[in-house]
């Protein structure tokens, strides 16, 4: 099993480790500490020996951060995480508040008194996140200071060591484009940023760039790792050597130096002292490095990581390579989804059972590298906290006439998959059914979506939310997100979101996932990854329009769907995508599944 369902979220612990921390700031000179979610990558999934915040607080989640003072301390999540974070963290230790509604520099501004001093770790926290934290600092008369170490490592004793997971080459057959070709065209980006050296810290981007993919994390093939890329001259990496078999190692050294990642900053003062101009992703980039450039006398230029976009735009070989890791994911799904079908009203199943069940229809593909995420596997009230993770601990049998949530993926080499699906398990209440019908109403809205050129994320998101505003409703997370090409199932720049602000191009993929949660009753979201494409021209038109592909392949189960709420249009997008998917994952799939599978997309 590529996901473990043991947990090791202890809220008992959190007062003793506060406790310790307290000490040890005390014993520093230092009124309170910032303890993020992040490492030096600013990723979201860190290794066990970078999971400073649940270590501390017991919260498991993607993002968040804790503020530890003398005498009061504060978790921040977001919407996807307020019923999940007073499941896994004492509250009596750590309040809980809302990242994006009061987020902590903000808390800060009215917790701090004056002649306070602040503990950050400078290579934990972005350029720009460090701004907002200066500001609040100033703001309430306290100092923001930068510790050589971390005062959470010192007193976490038992800290696991970091990994070396192996590093493999991801060839120009599911790349498409040669490391050598891409070196070359994202220098020239760099030279027209105005940079002489562009300082790249996400390992997505390094792995897209050299054409490598790495273990370090869980369920991403990313190789932690740093890059110097020049406008002219060898790039550097900076990365453990243990990572690197000889024939990877000879692979690299063709294409750049290698360096440890420990050597970073060293170069960055030296780049620095040659009044060299770095370019960094104040975004992204942690507060360490431009600190290394500032101290040594140099400049840097703040501009988007430069491999982002071309990044996020597939190429031909990607593309296809999209629709060929979708078409054999649909064809697991559609045998777990009449398996479950089947089952469920045979034996009691459990969360956990669904979860193994369908990773295992995924393995017997063949070409499984990893699941892309923990699968949520989620029951009944379990479905309305919308990053839930089932734990032997938590898991729930699935209750008669209910609905579940199933949220899962899997990572090939050609392509990165994320499916939601909610099911009916007898029969379901009307009003659930009433809200299954609105989000697909919102989903269908994303899918059928014609815009021009230029059109953002955040302009589309409304259409998702419009049926369910109508009837009073919302969800706390965005429409959706970007999807990597066997990297990151969440990536960026594009995203489909109030903060959305990147223009959706012809080759990027998205998610469509809009939702509905009803806390302690139900949870609903419909997802699709979809392929932004030009769209044919429109009689009379003058701009060039774009729309969306889904390259998911899956039934949405009929048995929730309100007919009478769906217009003529919206049943015909209905018939039309389930046409599809039986024609395409049909042939590919058993007697029996396809049996199911005619019914499961019966026209409407």
């Amino acid at each position: 099993m590529f996901q473990s369902f043991d947990s090791d979220n202890d809220p008992t612990n959190g007062a003793a480790r506060a406790a310790l921390l307290r000490a040890e700031l005390a014993a520093r000179g230092l009124h309170g500490f910032l303890v993020p979610r992040a490492d030096a990558h600013q990723g979201e999934y860190v290794p066990p020996s970078e999971a400073r915040l649940q270590w501390l607080t017991g919260f498991a989640g993607s993002a968040g951060m804790a503020v530890i003072l003398a005498d009061r301390a504060a978790i921040f999540v977001d919407g996807r995480y307020t019923i999940q974070v007073r499941e896994q963290v004492d509250t009596s230790v750590f309040e809980p508040e809302h990242l994006i509604e009061t987020p902590p520099a903000e808390w800060l501004k009215t917790e701090l008194n004056q002649g306070d001093k602040l503990g950050f770790d400078p290579a934990l926290h972005t350029v720009s996140g460090v701004r907002r934290l200066e500001k609040a600092c100033k703001a309430a008369g306290a100092e923001l200071v930068a510790v050589e170490s971390n005062p959470v490592d010192t007193v976490w004793e038992d800290r696991p060591e970091p990994p070396v997971g192996a590093v493999t080459l991801h060839p120009a057959e599911f790349s498409g484009e040669e490391a050598s070709s891409k070196i070359a065209r994202i220098a020239k980006d760099v030279e027209k940023a105005g940079a002489d050296v562009a300082v790249l810290t996400q390992p997505d981007s390094i792995a897209w760039l050299f054409n490598i993919r790495g273990a370090d994390v869980e369920h991403t093939p990313l190789p932690l790792s740093f890059a110097l890329l020049p406008a002219e001259g060898r790039p550097t990496l900076f990365i453990d050597g243990r990572k690197l078999t000889n024939s990877v190692r000879d692979y690299l050294s063709a294409l750049c130096d290698i360096a440890g990642p420990q050597d970073l900053l060293g170069e960055v003062a030296k780049l620095g002292g040659q009044k060299r101009r770095l370019l960094l992703d104040p975004d992204w980039a942690g507060e360490a490095i431009a600190r290394a450039c500032r101290d040594a006398g140099g400049t840097f230029v703040e501009k988007p990581d430069p491999v982002l976009l071309p990044k996020a735009i597939k190429n031909k070989t990607e593309i296809e390579g999209a629709r060929s890791a979708h078409l054999r994911d649909g064809a697991a799904f559609a045998r777990f989804l009449a398996w479950f079908d089947r089952t469920v009203q045979e034996v009691e199943l459990d969360e956990i059972a669904v979860a193994e069940a369908l990773e295992g229809f995924r393995v017997e593909t063949g070409m499984l590298k990893e699941i892309s995420f923990d699968t949520i596997s989620a029951a009944g009230p379990h479905a309305a906290i919308p990053h839930y993770r089932v734990s032997r601990e938590s898991s729930l049998k699935i209750p008669k006439n209910s609905l579940f949530l199933i949220d899962s993926g899997g990572q090939y080499e050609d392509g990165t998959t994320d499916i939601t699906r909610a099911i009916a398990v007898g029969n379901v209440p009307e009003d659930q059914k009433r809200h299954f019908t609105l989000v697909l109403k919102g989903h269908i809205a994303i899918a059928t979506a014609r815009f021009p050129a230029g059109t953002t994320g955040a302009q589309l998101d409304t259409l998702a939310r419009h049926a369910l505003w109508s009837a009073g409703l919302d969800f706390d997370h965005g429409t959706g997100h970007g999807v990597g090409s066997y990297l990151s199932v969440h990536e960026g720049p594009q995203r489909i979101a109030k903060t959305g602000t990147v223009p959706l191009k012809a080759g990027m993929i998205l998610s469509n996932e809009p939702g509905y949660y009803k806390t302690g009753s139900h949870g609903i979201r419909i997802e699709n990854l979809e392929l932004v494409c030009e769209a044919e021209p429109v009689e009379g038109g003058d701009r060039v329009m774009h729309r969306f592909e889904a390259l998911t392949l899956a039934p949405v189960d009929l048995r929730l769907v309100v007919r009478d709420l769906l217009s003529p249009a919206e049943v015909d997008w209905l018939n039309a995508y389930h046409r599809r998917v039986l024609s395409k994952v049909g042939p590919l799939v058993d007697s029996g599944t396809r049996e199911w599978l005619e019914k499961a997309t019966r026209p409407l």
